[in-house]
């Protein structure tokens, strides 16, 4: 009967569906531990490689557990034994001088295949705080071979540190994009560099660094060298068994900081030298071993602190963190600003963090040393607006110091600039009495009299230069009359003072505009710990003032020592037609509570920001330009590839991609053709259409809203907006190809996307039928005699008919692309469609397929003139009869099926980057006042998530995934911070992991570790469901077997 055997049939399909469903829970959400082992975790030594095999060869990794107390390390040991008995991992003892003291960490060697689950019970323990890959990082050191620069090492990959200083201020033109030769040498006197600073006065006052006690983190010293009297202490947080330098570094930087050899003076030769080795000779280190030098350090009560190495990694939270720790303890830390100049947005942490003296490097003509990096701070990109850095500069050329045995050399680097600060901070020291020096000294009063007595420099803007050049009797001067007190740096704004100022005095304020941002930081010498006691105020020196609306953010507590003021200034409408300036002073009242255990009245200080703003009349629409820094992501927290594959020493895109960093020569250009160039850093519905010629999006790897979709169709097609795209390759095999295995966080690291996000891109420009490809195309070519080079750029596969489309003879670098030719000499160039220009409605949109002519990082040729003519086209409708020739228009539209377009990668948790994918939509407070908080123009609901469209799955297997071990463990539930480190967790928001539903399904390893409270949900959802459905089946058979008995008794049959 039909009924009967379609009843079997559902209720076996209802069952086989529930045993399914529950197999792939229990399968998925409960892997198997190995046995378990009764016998106590084993004691080890920390090994140099941090290899990811154990004795027994079984694949082991070294976590750091941190705790939310200090105590003795044996406690935790038993603590972490008590509460997970000791199955998969083992405790590693550290032998170093810090075993003597409490600690807030340990360090745990975890087997490889139950390390998710085992992290997992780590981070539920009440006292444990979080979880980190032990990453290991290295640096590279220039030197002498045959008279030719080289360089020993490579640069690393995730924590990447820069590079130490190098020998007679030479660099390898191998390894940058410039080649740089020093040909005149300096007289020996000249080469004194504590003549120039005049620290002669301050020894014939007697003050010569007594008594105060440095910490040199770098190479080691050797013992009883004969250029230095006090050398206290000698410590190795190495696993080599040698506490002498062999490399020279640290000798040479303790030289320069209290040397006292004829030949090579240091500072402040009676300073006492604390020499904490924590490189070894082959120039590796971990981050487990800066933590115990870290805690030795404040357990020792350090007094300054020297740190010349750096990289870009400003998440690397257990660093960071503890660098907080420590200035809190009122350790002064003098930290090198890196040498990855001259270009901007290079700075290195940790001398990027407000409460680190970051240091750049100049040479004897007071010109910025070409080496030494630039701002702004990058940490408050895209919403926001960096800060100002280096905090002072200082000579960093062919300075003298000690060598490792006897006698003296010169180096170059800001890795000698920051030991030149460092001395002239233990001579400052020095000056203030002992019984007092605590009182009045801490980072933020020295940091105070640093930039506060330094000398401006003309020429360099502040993200260059700082404050100045360090003046270290000026700055005498101020701490001998120091009352603790806050101020602000800079303390001034003048648009009239060029080029210092830069960028802000290259384009005035107007009406209309975005809000333009100045971040300022807070110096709170008052206390660790402040608070702005009420909102700060704008105080015009006249009516003009008025005219200006400023809303201010700043930070909720001021701590360790510093916080951040940001002005969001805003010209209002009725100024539309004014011309001149603004002048006035913004106040805020800082305020400290006495010390914790202390009592007294609690400290207060007004700070003062004095504003000198240039103001035109409203541009008109078409000489107005809006640059789309929402859409871009960098380098950290993921790997984020480089624009240009032929660059090879510089991996990673973490230069900021802003208007003011690494695309700063590009906004002086467009400036001196009479462009005024805004940012958006939120979505583009927080835009007004109506008020701009163009809008320009370069370089661009995020998704986009639906909304935003609808909205820049709309915004073209009805309003007339030009729209400008300049992209970059992006092609899966390659990126596959460039998964590489990271020595220093123990992971596989596989690009988040290409060069641009080409995907989410064909996706905003499909309602104009324009698409890119997936091709990796290289070579030269020439329009109107512009000869231009294309750099790993992508080309055009759909454009509409009508339009205007130009092509080139490139040749396909892509693996795709390369696979087609059997020899490797066999390579083909071929026709390539790059740039692509059409009218839309009322608007104009103009599509080039490389960004990289336009990036100063690794620019080989600029393209400066092609934006101009494409701004001419989209902006103002001018026709450049060559790129409007006849012969390059489109007759018939170029198609390509969408099932042929580059698809988006799904081995990726790409929400863990993106500001879009399960991101609110809302305008935040680099827009117009009167859009903040909302979804934009034209809307009035808040905000909804955004979810990746349906696209082809592209199946790169498990080893493709992007593990991450450094940062993928920020996902679990954290324990309440304390007041002071309420900066940790607004960082870790910032890059808290999401689960990846795509791989519910399969064994296959996410690329970040899945959130425990769904990992907990997903099972109980999946049994819950499959009941439901097993009780509706139930129900269905039953209702049926009564209707069967009633249809029996009616004598009513079914015919079969």
């Amino acid at each position: 009967m039909i009924f009967r055997t379609n009843q079997t049939q559902i209720t076996t399909i209802s069952s086989s569906l529930l045993f399914a469903l529950i197999s792939i829970s229990l399968f998925h959400f409960f892997p198997p531990l190995p046995s378990l082992n009764p016998s106590q975790p084993k004691n080890e030594t920390l090994t140099l490689t941090n290899t990811s095999h154990g004795s027994s060869g079984i694949p082991r990794t070294n976590y750091i557990v941190r705790f939310l107390e200090y105590r003795r390390a044996e406690d935790h040991r038993i603590y972490l034994e008590s509460k997970l008995g000791s199955a998969g991992w083992n405790w590693i003892e550290r032998k170093n001088p810090a075993q003597s003291f409490p600690t807030d960490f340990g360090l745990v060697s975890i087997e490889d295949s139950v390390r998710t689950v085992l992290i997992e019970e780590f981070g539920k323990l009440g006292f444990v705080k979080d979880v980190f890959i032990d990453s290991s990082y290295s640096r590279s050191l220039f030197v002498e071979n045959s008279g030719k620069k080289c360089i020993l090492g490579d640069q690393k990959k995730g924590k990447r540190f820069t590079s130490m200083s190098f020998e007679g201020g030479g660099f390898d033109p191998s390894i940058g994009n410039f080649t740089i030769s020093w040909k005149r040498k300096l007289a020996m006197q000249k080469s004194q560099v504590t003549s120039m600073f005049g620290a002669e006065t301050l020894w014939a006052k007697g003050y010569t660094g007594a008594k105060v006690k440095m910490a040199i983190f770098d190479t080691g010293i050797r013992a009883n060298h004969p250029h230095f009297r006090n050398i206290k202490e000698r410590t190795n947080w190495t696993n080599e068994d040698t506490l002498n330098d062999n490399l020279g570094h640290g000798t040479f930087v303790a030289g320069v900081i209290a040397g006292e050899d004829a030949e090579c003076l240091g500072f402040a030769p009676d300073t006492e030298i604390y020499a904490f080795r924590v490189f070894t000779d082959a120039q590796v280190s971990y981050t487990s071993w800066f933590l115990d030098a870290f805690n030795y350090a404040i357990a020792t009560n350090m007094d300054v602190l020297n740190l010349s190495i750096g990289g870009p990694d400003y998440l690397d939270l257990p660093f960071v963190e503890k660098v907080w720790e420590l200035t809190s303890s009122n350790i002064i830390m003098v930290s090198a600003i890196g040498n990855d100049g001259p270009l901007y947005g290079t700075l290195n942490n940790p001398a990027d963090q407000s409460d680190v003296i970051g240091v750049g490097g100049i040479d004897y003509s007071d010109h910025i040393a070409s080496f030494s990096s630039r701002g702004m701070s990058t940490w408050e990109l895209p919403h926001g607006y960096g800060r100002v850095k280096p905090d002072v500069v200082a000579y960093g050329r062919e300075i003298m110091g000690s060598k490792i045995s006897t006698g003296c050399k010169s180096l170059s680097g800001t890795s000698v600039a920051s030991p030149v600060v460092a001395g002239v901070v233990c001579l400052l020291v020095s000056v203030i009495p002992e019984s007092t020096r605590k009182e009045i000294l801490n980072p933020a009063s020295m940091k105070q009299a640093l930039v506060e007595g330094a000398a401006k420099l003309a020429g360099p803007n502040m993200y260059e230069q700082g404050a100045g050049r360090i003046d270290l009797l000026e700055s005498y001067e101020i701490l001998k009359h120091y009352k603790p007190r806050a101020s602000i740096f800079p303390s001034v704004l003048d648009y009239d003072d060029c080029p210092y100022s830069w960028p802000f005095c290259r384009q005035p304020l107007y009406a209309g505009a975005m809000p333009v941002i100045f971040n300022t930081t807070i110096l709170n010498g008052m206390g660790v710990i402040g608070y702005i006691e009420n909102p700060p105020t704008w105080q015009p020196s006249n009516e003009v003032g008025n005219l200006l609306s400023i809303h201010f953010t700043y930070s909720d507590i001021i701590w360790p020592w510093t916080g951040f003021l940001a002005l969001h200034m805003q010209i209002k409408e009725e100024a539309a037609q004014f011309k001149g300036f603004i002048e006035g002073n913004v106040t805020v009242r800082v305020y400290s509570p006495p010390p914790k255990g202390e009592k007294g009245p609690r400290r207060s200080s007004v700070c003062v920001l004095q504003l000198k703003l240039k103001v035109v009349p409203t541009p008109l629409r078409s000489k107005r330009v809006l640059w789309d820094q929402y859409h871009s992501i960098k380098y950290p927290p993921g790997y984020i590839p480089r624009d240009s594959l032929d660059v090879r020493n510089d991996i990673l895109d973490w230069h900021g991609d802003h208007l003011h960093t690494n695309f700063h020569i590009m906004f002086n250009m467009l400036r001196d053709a009479g462009y005024f160039v805004e940012t958006l850093g939120s979505p583009l519905t927080c835009f007004n259409a109506d008020h701009y010629g163009t809008l320009l999006m370069v370089d661009l790897e995020d998704e986009y809203f639906r909304e935003e979709i609808d909205k820049l169709r709309d915004d073209v097609v009805n309003r007339g907006l030009g729209l400008a795209v300049f992209a970059d390759w992006y092609n899966v095999d390659t990126m596959v190809k460039m998964r590489f295995f990271d020595d220093n966080t123990r992971s596989w690291w596989t690009p988040v996307t290409g060069g641009a996000n080409i995907p989410a891109l064909n996706e905003l420009l499909s309602p104009f039928g324009i698409a890119f490809g997936d091709k990796i195309l290289n070579g030269d070519f020439s329009i109107d005699g512009e000869q231009s080079h294309y750099a790993s750029g992508t080309d055009i596969v759909r454009f509409p008919e009508g339009g205007y489309l130009h092509s080139f003879q490139f040749q396909d670098n892509s693996e795709s692309g390369a696979t087609q030719n059997i020899l490797p000499n066999s390579i083909m160039k071929v026709d390539s469609p790059i740039l692509g220009l059409v009218e839309v409605g009322g608007g104009r949109v103009a599509v080039y397929g490389d960004s990289n002519c336009l990036d100063s990082s690794h620019m080989v040729t600029h393209c400066y003139w092609l934006l101009r003519q494409i701004l001419d086209f989209t902006s103002k409708n001018i026709k450049d009869p060559v790129l409007f020739s006849e012969s390059a228009r489109n007759v018939s539209p170029l198609l390509k099926d969408d099932n042929q377009l580059p698809s988006r990668r799904t081995d990726v948790n790409f929400s863990t980057y993106s500001a879009v994918v399960g991101k609110e939509l809302i305008c935040q407070s680099d827009s117009r006042f009167e859009v903040w908080g909302t979804k934009g123009y034209g809307f009035h609901v808040m905000g909804r998530n955004r979810k990746l469209p349906g696209y082809p799955v592209i199946d790169l297997g498990r080893e493709f995934n992007m593990t991450s071990e450094s940062s993928s463990l920020e996902w679990r539930k954290f324990p309440e911070k304390k007041e002071g480190n309420s900066l940790s967790t607004i960082i870790r928001k910032k890059i808290n992991r999401r689960m990846d539903f795509l791989g519910l399904l399969n064994r296959d390893e996410l690329d970040m570790p899945m959130l425990i409270a769904t990992q907990r949900f997903i099972p109980v959802f999946v049994a819950i469901t499959g009941f439901i459905l097993f009780l509706s089946f139930w129900r269905m058979r039953q209702k049926r077997r009564r209707r069967r008995k009633g249809s029996s008794g009616s004598g009513r049959f079914i015919n079969v």
